[in-house]
């Protein structure tokens, strides 16, 4: 999706140029500058203009910034501003795809068109976003569907096909973004087939790489940036080469995303799946040249026993943690066997259809992982831990099992992606220092000796906001915890009027939390709508709770940050726990010896800092704007009882602060 040029607009684009003004950063910042006169609402904010002048600059020295905005500086016009008039060719990588959409749809234009400023923008995604001519029609012709829905959500998107010109499935809002049938309609990179496919000249994905080849700027997401740098599959690979500014915007997600992607993992549903492709594509086009059902029952059944190897329904393991004795190995050199016999089979039919031939390749290629898996496993036995670079690991779900290699430290890997072409390198967001300190973040990504600033937020905290810390709190770790959670905020989330975030670090405290709110309120006839994650999707649930006006919602990690809740819909947010990473975490526990055998600590170098900068996304839900005011609640004991606490609630917003409930409802009552 690419954007056209605004009217009037000059005929080339404004260079990348050796030096940056900061005169001229003043001048659109300032009281009657472009911004003021074509932003409405727009009020000049010295943090704001002092952030544009630092990226400005660094993008004119092809430099690294790394650069923290407290919420309501406007990171985003700070460097939409510098990037738009002196970046040349830029990538702009956001945290989400809605803050894609955002940037994409409403953020560009509005400083493009303030500035009348001459470049082109186009919209990247991953392939999983957009129709496929081929598999929409192979979906409507063998009717794979399993449920009503299915049916009712084909015929929507057969309509939106004839209509789209982009594919991006999220124009299509009549269609749950987590519809099953989105599987069946878009394909992955397992399933393309790429240059062979008749739709190859129509193809939306095509169509997208070619508009962001030829834009300005272009608008990605984290997910996409380091799937392209893993693989060098998704388009990416040709934009970076020409590119002189990068700017990741939510920067604090990037050690985790990046983590994902530069680790390898396998599942046990991909194996499933890839028999029901092998056997519907048999049966289609090679029916007489194999007896299909039983040339995947092998597979399929290996599969299966290679989940059952774990009877948990939920469970992580590092490889050093499964016996010797468990069936899990002789299960994997089974499976292994059998995608060995499979691919014997499809290398036989494979010519009778190019869908054949694919699925032949994505064998091969998953036996491939499957075996560097087990050699990785026979390398880890033997060398030492100082000498680990990956950490193995399963993780068990109810119905799949995923076999992980995860790299130890990801800081070497990017620090080798950051080499070659000099580059502006721009990482901005809300929550990269502990206490002004950005060690922790430029540890995880290579960026040593990297300039780090950070811009504190205009909002007036000791006016706006109440920290509150409950008397007589359990410890964390406690069965009743949850109860004891709710028995604490019932008075509250009344005298608040509803109008409450509940941010949970665990879905089980979500399911309890749910349930006891219920109750009470159907009990003392409280009037505040519940909404619960996973009842609805995180975007309509939000929707319904703006416009409740008195609603109480319920949610996990996915509400504690990238939520924009302004004004009088959200007065109270409280957290349960302090969000300390799960301790069966393989990962987690592999990096935390790797870091004790350095002599450091891993709670107070890792865990802690970790903790905090989610802690600081969550808390920064409550105030959202100059007019906002509300209560944070924090309910963990351990901000107080722990030496720690000091250090945690000393990075939070500067609020005032009580562990009187009393002054909560003054507070509440004092609210205009």
């Amino acid at each position: 999706m690419t954007e056209e040029l605004p009217d009037g607009a000059l005929a080339t684009v404004a260079p990348l140029v050796p030096g940056v003004h900061n005169a001229d950063v003043e001048r659109l910042f300032g009281e009657g500058g472009a911004l003021s006169q074509a932003v409405r609402g727009f009020r000049s904010r010295h943090a704001q203009t002092e952030m544009a002048k630092a990226i400005g600059n660094a993008i004119a020295g092809q430099e690294t910034l790394i650069a923290e905005a407290g919420t309501g500086t406007g990171k985003t016009f700070a460097y939409l501003v510098p990037a738009l008039l002196w970046g040349g060719k830029v990538i702009i990588s956001t945290g989400t795809k809605n803050l894609q959409d955002q940037l994409f749809s409403r953020d560009i234009p509005t400083v493009r068109k303030a500035l009348n400023a001459p470049v082109s923008v186009a919209l990247l995604k991953g392939r999983s976003n957009y129709l496929c001519h081929f598999h929409l029609e192979r979906t409507q012709q063998n009717g794979r569907m399993t449920s009503r829905d299915d049916i009712g959500n084909l015929r929507e998107i057969s309509r939106f096909m004839k209509t789209t010109t982009t594919g991006d499935k999220s124009e299509l809002s009549r269609v749950p973004e987590n519809a099953m049938i989105w599987n069946l309609v878009t394909s992955t990179r397992d399933t393309c087939m790429g240059a062979e496919c008749q739709y190859y000249q129509d193809c939306f994905v095509m169509k997208a790489r070619k508009e962001a080849q030829q834009a300005d700027v272009v608008v990605v997401n984290h997910h996409l940036f380091f799937a392209d740098v893993a693989l060098k599959e998704t388009g990416m690979a040709e934009l970076l080469p020409s590119a002189n500014t990068i700017i990741f915007d939510e920067a604090h997600q990037l050690p985790d995303t990046a983590t994902l992607f530069f680790g390898e993992t396998i599942s046990t549903s991909q194996i499933i799946e890839l028999c029901r492709d092998v056997q519907a594509e048999g049966l289609s086009h090679a029916r007489d040249g194999a007896d299909w059902a039983r040339v995947v029952a092998p597979v399929d059944r290996a599969a299966r026993d290679l989940r059952l190897a774990f009877p948990q329904d939920v469970m992580r393991l590092a490889v050093s943690q499964i016996a010797p004795s468990s069936a899990f190995f002789p299960a994997l050199l089974t499976l292994q066997t059998e995608l060995q016999s499979m691919v014997a089979v499809l290398e036989k039919q494979a010519e009778r259809a190019e869908t054949i031939e694919l699925c032949r390749v994505r064998t091969i290629e998953l036996g491939n992982q499957l075996s560097a898996w087990l050699v990785a496993t026979d390398a880890a036995a033997t060398v030492t831990d100082t000498d680990q670079e990956n950490v193995l690991w399963v993780e068990a779900f109810s119905s799949s099992l995923q076999l992980h290699q995860t790299p130890l430290s990801i800081a070497p890997i990017f620090s080798k992606q950051r080499e070659g072409s000099p580059r502006a390198w721009i990482f901005t967001s809300a929550t990269l220092a502990v206490k002004n300190d950005f060690h922790h973040f430029t540890d995880q990504m290579g960026l040593a000796d990297v300039v780090a600033r950070s811009w504190p937020s205009p909002f007036d905290y000791e006016q706006q906001g109440l920290l509150y810390v409950p008397h007589n709190m359990p410890q964390p770790n406690s069965s009743e915890y949850t109860d004891a959670v709710i028995d604490a905020a019932l008075p509250v989330i009344e005298a608040a009027g509803g109008r409450t975030f509940l941010l949970c670090t665990t879905l089980r405290a979500v399911s309890r939390a749910a349930e006891r709110l219920r109750d009470e309120f159907a009990r003392r006839n409280l009037p505040f709508p519940l909404m619960v994650q996973g009842e609805a999707g995180r975007n309509e649930l939000l929707d319904r709770f703006r416009a409740a006006g008195n609603a109480v919602l319920i949610g996990s990690q996915s509400f504690w940050e990238g939520v924009d809740v302004r004004g009088d819909a959200l007065s109270l947010v409280i957290i349960d726990k302090l969000p300390f990473s799960p301790p069966d975490d393989p990962v987690l526990a592999a990096r935390i010896a790797a870091l004790e055998r350095k002599g450091r600590n891993g709670f107070i170098h890792h865990q802690l800092p970790e903790a905090i900068i989610n802690l600081k996304q969550g808390a920064g839900r409550l105030i959202r704007d100059e007019s906002d005011r509300g209560v944070l609640m924090l309910c963990d004991p351990r901000l107080l009882s722990k030496p720690y606490g000091k250090r945690i609630w000393q990075s939070l917003p500067a609020f005032k602060r009580t562990r009187e409930r009393d002054a909560v409802l003054a507070f509440f009552s004092a609210t205009p």
